[in-house]
């Protein structure tokens, strides 16, 4: 544990030292979140209630989620071999291929948006094609745990270990997918995504030293570092935000984070705050799409509190609130017997 916490605190040394003058490229670069009167959600239609609501955000910079990224990994990756930890290089392999490989296609995103390529068609992905470079990376992810790493069951409390076979790969590959997109979606509010990801990094790094699984605990303790440096310039009023780079890389590792521990039920508790939100607004996108009515004035949640009235650091707080305490009862169903 001594060797977790520091290497904790040495990642979080490391992304304080390089974030103010990372934070500055990107001002130089001009990588500023999208005005938000040019938003448009899945259907074409402009958010005008969105804009309306995030406005003040505008030329903030974004992309701190690739410094975050590169972090993460290298650090990882020296640990381990420094450390010499009983590490499962296979289970490595995977939790930084996911955290990178949609780093990418979130980076893309955020050069796309941030270069005015829209117009241009910039290698012609829209969302659709962004959804199905999202599931093939998923199903991949699904088949490596699999047939690597010999996962084809899940660990339900009351009913045991739930052998699934060749189904293990749909499920998995949709528990990346949905929680790529979740935190994707939660990342709207000042220090709101980070903040919830933090406290269910948490739960899984006590969950994870609970089930002796050290290398898992080595890459979420570094993760904890690197965040809590970039929360630190990310609550209100933020300098920095994640962008789609970070959003989508955390989010889909997160979810691999929660498969590896094999509490699949810890995993869904755990992260309750993520799942609340996508749902919200998945609930809105069909209820537009199959009656024409909305069910939510504005969609994902936060914006519904928002628009409700709250100010943003209310809402920010009380979902914190709300993280820790799905936290606390996912960390008591993973580790009771």
């Amino acid at each position: 544990m001594a060797q977790i916490l520091g290497l904790l605190l040495l990642s979080f040394f490391i992304t304080s030292v390089l974030l103010v003058p990372f934070i500055d490229f990107l001002f130089k670069l001009r990588m500023n979140r999208t005005d938000e009167n040019k938003r448009l959600d899945v259907q074409n239609n402009a958010a005008t209630i969105t804009a309306k609501l995030l406005a003040y955000k505008h030329k903030r910079p974004i992309g701190a989620g690739a410094l975050i990224v590169a972090v993460t990994g290298v650090l990882s990756l020296w640990a381990y071999g420094l450390l010499g930890i009983s590490a499962n290089p296979a289970e490595l392999f995977i939790l930084l291929f996911t955290m990178f490989s949609f780093g990418l296609l979130g980076l893309y995103d955020d050069i796309r948006k941030n270069f005015n390529k829209e117009k241009t068609g910039f290698f012609g992905l829209r969302w659709r094609h962004k959804l199905i470079i999202q599931t093939a990376l998923g199903v991949f992810i699904g088949f490596y745990f699999w047939l690597v790493l010999g996962y084809d069951f899940l660990n339900i409390h009351w009913l045991g270990m739930v052998g699934m076979g060749l189904l293990y790969i749909p499920m998995a590959a949709f528990s990346v997918v949905a929680f790529a997109n979740a935190y994707n979606i939660t990342d709207g509010l000042d220090g709101l995504s980070a903040g919830v990801l933090l406290i269910c990094l948490t739960a899984f790094l006590v969950l994870a030293s609970q089930l002796l699984h050290p290398s898992l605990a080595l890459f979420i303790a570094v993760w904890i570092g690197a965040l809590l440096a970039f929360l630190y310039f990310n609550v209100f009023p933020a300098r920095v935000e994640l962008g789609d780079t970070g959003a989508l890389a955390f989010g889909a590792t997160l979810a691999v984070v929660g498969l590896l521990t094999g509490k699949i039920l810890a995993l869904a508790v755990i992260s309750g705050v993520f799942i609340v939100e996508v749902l919200s607004s998945l609930i809105q996108m069909l209820s537009k799409h199959y009656t024409g009515k909305k069910i939510f004035a504005v969609s994902p949640l936060h914006l519904w509190f928002m628009n409700r009235g709250w100010e943003e650091p209310k809402v920010v707080n009380r979902f914190w609130l709300a993280a820790i305490l799905f936290a606390i009862f996912g960390l008591w169903l993973g580790v009771i017997k």
